[in-house]
């Protein structure tokens, strides 16, 4: 273990287990991670590797003796029968049947239904009655003359979920991590290596959590395939459920008129709606304005009578089109089906996380160290969401005054869900604040820009926020309105006559200059964004290298093999600027690594070997006193490039992927944050 999982053993002591130990176990289990995670967590809560190991056993063997696999349903049947009793692992609906006026199971995957269940056990979980719960119990079998009556009896049941925690306790110990230390534990917990994501992209992933702790919280994500919108809201809690957009009706969601059985938003935290986008899709039209009326009043109708629920409601989908696309042609809903591509539906979404931002999840990815147990974490959100942090903004700034009540509503409820997440115990900077502030208004701001698009009588509206005392103001912008104005500012399109496609009026004043990217030689400044795209080497240098003969690199950090590969584009940016019959000298200041020495200079020779034959001479050296933190390029042309990151600037990618257009082209990499200063030498 690594000093931060030490620590994480030390202040969640049987709280922890190791994430890669659930693919581990899995197998062919199709079960969600928090059931599996809950068994590891009786076993192999620990940081001893010797207790660790014989829990996996004891897990897989439990599984192995337990879970019931479809296609073995008929021996487990038999191994009840022949024993008279068996513990299963299933999952498992209840429902009434009123003729006979008692409650029946049904187990999911052992095949069998009509299993008398007593009304305590009801009372006590009545999750059993809206879409089934996976559970640990005690099948009986019995067999009796009387052919009306199951043979099959449910001993007992015991739904996969903490029995208690210690909220106090969890309070005290996130006082003893700092706020990067706590966001990195967090990724851990939901299974990702935090060395993989950078600070905004590590945000974008938490906010997923927020409908968790956060009452009546509606957030859409649209966004490519493969980047897990879903999965979140299938493998973490066993307080969120999962359905499809297309299988759900009036009774299954809200309320049963017939009978007066309440839907799922009566019994689960979260209802996610997986597969929501596909214009093809004819959803009903009734019960898109019952989800319109609960989405925004938090309430919905049994005939005369009005009822209420808790659950946040979430929307996942994928999009056909790349964001400059949509923002050109449509905009940001265009997948949508006709019925939820409705602005009062719309308007009713306090977050819109943008999915094309969210890398496709690769093996690389996954965190080998330890997180909470996630049904743990699961419970404590579940805590979380009978506080209110929405106001905790205020001491230091304010939003602008012609902010909606709506998008104002929306705003603070984003914020105080990011506040319960990563500051439940109160401690936050100002600064820190103003970063989930920020974000906060972009993912409202993204929802209202696209409502501007689609119905005109929406007015523009400025997002942004002062600080208190001060008279600083900020205005917020969405990272697509930054790296697309040119499409961004547009009005909606309509082609719907088939003559063509005629733009309407922009809906708000230009944008003030963005990144100048072009060739034109002058001093500047640029601010690159996290997880911007479209930036490459040759963009931001090539101008500036054509004519020189004799570069400098001055980067401390040129060790690691991205860090050496990172080098070898810029020497390539320098060769496709130059012509074939010049040579260029290009000289590498850095410093030597400690411990790889030996690698660091093997990449150094081979960069050295290979553009030789390109004409260009590179030499390096070290530097001796290892005092050198600058990072910057110098030209005999007359430049120096000041590098906040060196060349350091694009967010892990599949390099090994012969297929990826990121491993080919940099201007489809995510960014990190990062600014380049340019100036011309004196």
């Amino acid at each position: 273990m690594n000093e931060f999982d030490k620590k994480i053993n030390t202040h969640f002591q049987g709280l922890v287990v190791r994430k890669d130990l659930v693919k581990t176990v899995k197998g062919n289990a199709i079960v969600p991670s928090y059931v599996l995670e809950y068994l590891l967590g009786q076993y192999c809560a620990t940081s001893d590797e010797a207790t660790i190991q014989t829990g996996i056993e004891t897990v897989k063997e439990i599984l192995r003796k337990h879970y019931v696999h479809r296609n073995e349903a008929g021996l487990i049947k038999s191994v009840i029968r022949e024993k008279g009793r068996h513990k299963v692992i299933d999952k498992i609906g209840v429902q009434l049947n009123d003729k006979d006026d008692v409650y029946e199971a049904s187990f999911s995957n052992l095949g069998v239904s009509k299993i008398l269940v007593d009304t305590d056990t009801v009372k006590q979980h009545p999750k059993l009655l809206t879409g089934g719960v996976w559970c640990i119990c005690d099948v009986e079998y019995e067999s009796s003359e009387d052919k009306r009556i199951s043979p099959w009896l449910l001993q007992s049941l015991k739904p996969i979920q903490l029995s208690h925690f210690d909220y106090d306790g969890y309070l005290e110990a996130r006082k003893q991590f700092s706020t990067d230390e706590w966001i990195d534990l967090l990724l851990q917990s939901i299974g990702f290596n935090p060395e993989m994501f950078g600070p905004r992209s590590k945000l974008l992933q938490l906010a997923r959590l927020i409908p968790f702790c956060e009452r009546n919280y509606n957030i859409i994500e649209l966004g490519p395939k493969g980047t897990g919108k879903s999965h979140i809201y299938s493998e973490f809690s066993p307080h969120g459920i999962l359905i499809s957009g297309g299988e759900v009706t009036v009774p299954k969601l809200f309320v049963n008129n017939s009978n007066g059985k309440l839907g799922l938003v009566g019994y689960w935290d979260t209802v996610a709606f997986d597969e929501f986008a596909g214009k093809e899709k004819r959803p009903n039209k009734a019960l898109v304005d019952i989800m319109k009326n609960y989405m925004a009043n938090k309430t919905f109708s049994r005939g005369v009578e009005t009822l209420g629920a808790e659950a946040s409601m979430v929307f996942v989908g994928n999009t056909k089109h790349n964001v400059p696309y949509m923002l050109r042609h449509s905009d940001l809903f265009e997948e949508l089906p006709a019925a939820y591509y409705d602005s009062a539906f719309l308007d009713r979404l306090h977050f819109y996380i943008p999915g094309w931002e969210v890398d496709i999840i690769r093996g690389e990815m996954f965190s080998d160290g330890y997180g909470f147990v996630v049904d743990y974490l699961a419970e404590i959100l579940k805590t979380l969401r009978n506080h209110d942090l929405s106001q905790d903004y205020k001491e230091h700034f304010e939003l602008f005054n012609d902010i909606s009540t709506r998008d104002r509503d929306a705003i603070q409820k984003t914020f105080s869900g990011l506040m319960k997440i990563l500051f439940p115990h109160g401690e936050v900077s100002k600064e820190e604040v103003e970063i989930l502030l920020q974000f906060s208004i972009e993912g409202r701001k993204r929802v209202k820009d696209q409502l501007m698009r689609i119905d005109s009588t929406y007015r523009d509206v400025q997002f942004g926020y002062e600080a208190v005392g001060q008279g600083r103001k900020e205005r917020v912008k969405t990272l697509e309105e930054r790296q697309y104005p040119q499409h961004y500012y547009q009005g909606a399109r309509d082609d719907a006559d088939g003559s063509g496609v005629e733009q309407k009026e922009p809906l708000s004043a230009p944008p003030e200059p963005g990144l100048d990217l072009g060739t034109e030689l002058k001093e500047q400044h640029l601010v690159i964004e996290e997880n911007q795209k479209g930036i490459s080497f040759d963009d931001l240098f090539g101008p500036y290298l054509n004519g020189a003969t004799d570069i400098v690199v001055t980067d401390a950090y040129i060790r690691k093999f991205h860090q050496a590969r990172n080098l070898m584009e810029f020497l390539e940016t320098v060769v496709s600027n130059k012509s074939d019959d010049e040579e260029v000298l290009v000289k590498l200041i850095t410093i030597e690594d400690e411990f790889c020495s030996e690698q660091q200079k093997e990449y150094l020779m081979k960069i050295q070997e290979n553009v030789w034959s390109a004409g260009i001479n590179f030499s390096w050296e070290f530097d001796e006193g290892r005092t050198i933190h600058a990072r910057h390029i110098v030209t005999n042309s007359g430049w120096k490039i000041l590098l906040d990151r060196g060349l350091d600037i694009f967010q892990h990618f599949d390099g090994k992927d012969a297929f990826s257009l990121a491993s080919k082209l940099q201007r489809y990499r995510l960014c990190k944050k990062f600014e380049v200063t340019i100036v011309p030498l004196k």
